[in-house]
């Protein structure tokens, strides 16, 4: 399973070689010294910037060029892979995790599907496909039929069908196309009864909604103002606008709705509201769920706008409306949240539905004359329907432990679909008739493996401060519990985000070769509402780190792994917790797997969407904030001198989410540091992003070094 490789220019492919820092050391299993590794010889810089009475040292900010533009940074790419493989081509158990990931990856699985007309719409995959296809049905029991596939557009398979969205007579379909992993999106209509696209197409949307008129006459969207040449994947994402297109029309005559130009930081999303009086245009600034509403009447044309929320201050999620009494999901009052009611004429005045509980709320929809509630409890998934008055009808029964989504639907139908899944279960997709109450699977998949033979467990532990925190433990039953196993602990704790237990067959191939997985659902997330975000944030962004460290002590306490065979893994603001725990606990790890991470805490914010992140962060250019950000930042923390873990970085060369200068950056600053005779590598994917669109064969290719190199240095025997 061998990945693309970086294509650097000729005359600077190669740079010059120096040995590693130090000698290496002998492994967590106490087995032979590894050898020792010569990394590129990465330029420094003499940039200093005086802050607040600081000179902070940046080395490497030549690294934050885009690797498509400045070929210092390609060849440096180039010379990291070459390295990075050889290595990755020793490690005996890195065929044994691919061909394994293969084996559960290749069974057939659904998305939710859609209903618009009399027709649905679902995406499939049959196994291995790089991407899911877009199927059609003509009624529910109807036959699929390929509506869009795009497992043609890319010989490399890594261009995605990302966002779609049938019109409400299921005529037509909106669909966006995402390149090489960028949150950039190409927006096309197809005619469904044809399978031909209109001539429609819009560029430059990011970070968009998408919904149709009712009349199905064109669609609402979001996009950004054209960036400058050269600098679409590092600018920074700003005035974002609401726009109609309608259909037949070039991009340039579509119509301005909602643009805030004296407050360019907001991002703009609009919605249809049921009855397709009004469009609900929701502003934010950032990551946090505070949120202000503009309504506009919608007639023949958009009429003026009607303000609702102006204050920024709270979650406001539609869910409903009966002409101008509106319901909607929120915090207001509540930081594990409510169903309430006002009408636009009297805004202010909330009327409960549905009042906080000992659970968080975290979803709302209308289905008919019933809204389904999705909670969680504990980081499991709930189900509950009301009437639209708020009043209980039923609990909706769940399989498992696991992790419940979907439950859209439409005031005039009472049918819906939802998915559920958990650790060792893989979505099963389910129809609910919300007036019967009648439930029946309409995808199951077929398994190349037994469920039965994981177990799921959920633990508490205390973290440092006392605070207890939830735990989910996975292992394959039999396991020898007398002594410890190699165990890989995941986290995420920030922006509000939830880690609710998830299939994953990259992650189970690891249980299934004898390692434990753990989650832990630290704070930051959204687990138990506002209040558990915000003790994980801003200041209290240390409790997050406290929190992983004390999962980690409290596996190897337990008997769960053993000192020398735990190893951290997170993506994205888990890639920044990963790096920075590393440099707080080196001692504690084995090994670890940052991905995609951020990892300069001081220029963050000056990068494509890294200006939303201020509301977990805060700003760097603020005193207070820059002193806690410097705290932990990984880049600016890495203790030269100290033995470090093993360490695997990985990143894509088109990430426009976290740009890749972050792991460029702290990978060049780790293997400078004198940090133990431990490799500190840096895996770098082609052609790929933040995550959502890489085809099948990358995730597979990628997943199983990260996990080869964890159980090399966690002393898992892989065969």
């Amino acid at each position: 399973m061998s990945r693309t490789a970086f294509r650097a220019p000729l005359a600077l492919a190669a740079l010059m070689m120096t040995p590693a820092a130090a000698q290496a050391a002998g492994d967590a299993a106490g087995s032979a010294p590894a050898p020792a590794l010569a990394y590129p010889d990465t330029a420094r810089d003499t940039i200093v910037d005086p802050q607040f009475g600081i000179d902070v040292a940046d080395p490497y900010r030549w690294l934050e060029d885009d690797v498509r533009v400045n070929p210092k940074v390609a060849a440096w790419v180039a010379a990291q892979n070459k390295v990075t493989d050889a290595y990755l081509d020793t490690l005996p158990g890195r065929d044994a995790f691919a061909k394994r990931m293969t084996e559960l990856y290749n069974y057939e699985r659904f998305g939710l599907p859609t209903k618009a007309g009399a027709r649905y719409f679902y995406t499939r995959n049959d196994g291995l496909q790089p991407q899911s296809v877009l199927y059609v049905r003509e009624g529910l029991k109807g036959e699929g039929r390929v509506l869009i596939d795009p497992n043609a557009w890319a010989k490399d398979g890594a261009t995605a069908l990302a966002e779609w969205v049938p019109s409400e007579d299921g005529k037509h379909l909106l669909y966006s196309v995402q390149d090489g992993g960028t949150d950039w999106r190409i927006v096309r209509v197809k005619d469904v009864a044809t399978g031909q696209d209109l001539a429609d197409e819009i560029r430059w949307v990011k970070f968009s909604g998408f919904d149709w008129a009712k009349d199905g006459s064109g669609f609402y969207y979001s996009r950004f103002p054209e960036p400058e040449a050269g600098e679409a994947f590092q600018s920074l994402n700003e005035n974002h606008a609401v726009y109609f297109h309608r259909l037949g029309t070039p991009q340039s005559d579509d119509v301005l709705i909602h643009a805030t130009p004296d407050k360019p930081k907001l991002n703009n999303s609009a919605v249809v509201t049921d009855d397709g009086q009004y469009l609900l245009v929701v502003g934010s600034e950032g990551t946090d769920e505070r949120y202000g509403l503009t309504l506009y009447p919608i007639g023949k044309r958009v009429g003026k706008p009607i303000p609702l929320v102006e204050d920024y201050a709270n979650n406001w999620e539609y869910v409903t409306n009966a002409g101008t009494r509106f319901t909607f999901l929120t915090n207001k009052g509540a930081p594990r949240q409510r169903l309430v009611s006002f009408d636009i004429k009297k805004p202010a005045a909330l009327t409960e539905l549905v009042a906080e509980n000992e659970a968080t709320l975290v979803g709302a929809s209308r289905v008919g004359d019933r809204i389904i509630l999705s909670y969680l409890g504990d980081a499991k998934s709930e189900a509950r329907m009301v009437a639209l008055d708020g009043k209980p009808i039923a609990n909706i029964s769940l399989a498992d432990i696991g992790s419940a989504s979907g439950f859209g639907g439409k005031s005039a139908d009472p049918e819906t679909f939802y998915a559920f899944s958990s650790y060792a279960r893989p979505t099963t997709i389910y129809r609910l008739d919300t007036v019967t109450g009648k439930t029946e699977i309409f995808a199951e998949p077929k398994l190349t493996f037994d469920p039965k033979q994981f177990s799921v467990e959920q633990r508490f532990y205390k973290s440092n401060d006392g605070t207890e925190v939830p735990m989910f433990v996975v292992m394959k039953k039999g396991i020898d519990r007398a002594k410890g196993s190699p165990t890989i602990l995941y986290g995420y704790g920030g922006f509000n985000v939830s880690m609710t237990p998830a299939f994953s067959p990259t992650r189970l191939a690891w249980v299934d070769k004898g390692g434990v997985l753990a989650i832990a659902n630290l704070r930051g997330g959204g687990e138990y509402g506002k209040a558990w975000h915000d003790a994980g944030r801003l200041a209290k962004k240390q409790n997050v780190f406290d929190d992983f460290i004390a999962a980690g002590e409290y596996l190897i306490a337990q008997g769960i792994t053993g000192k020398g065979e735990l190893a951290i893994e997170g993506g994205s603001n888990g890639g920044l917790l990963v790096g920075a725990v590393t440099n707080q606990r080196p001692d504690l790890f084995a090994a670890a797997l940052p991905a995609v991470g951020v990892m300069d805490m001081l220029r963050f914010d000056r990068f494509t969407a890294g200006r939303y992140w201020t509301d977990d962060y805060g700003y760097p250019s603020k005193e207070q904030d820059f002193r806690n950000l410097l705290a932990y930042s990984p880049y600016h923390n890495i203790k030269d001198g100290t033995a470090y873990p093993a360490v695997l970085v990985t990143t894509a060369d088109t990430d426009d989410r976290v740009v890749p200068g972050h792991s460029f950056k702290y990978t060049a600053a780790l293997q400078h540091a004198h940090a133990g005779g431990r490799p500190h590598l840096i895996r770098i994917e082609t052609r790929a992003g933040h995550g959502s669109g890489k085809p099948t064969d990358k995730i597979i290719a990628e997943a199983a070094d990260k996990y080869a190199f964890a159980a090399r240095w966690t002393g898992l025997t892989v065969e």
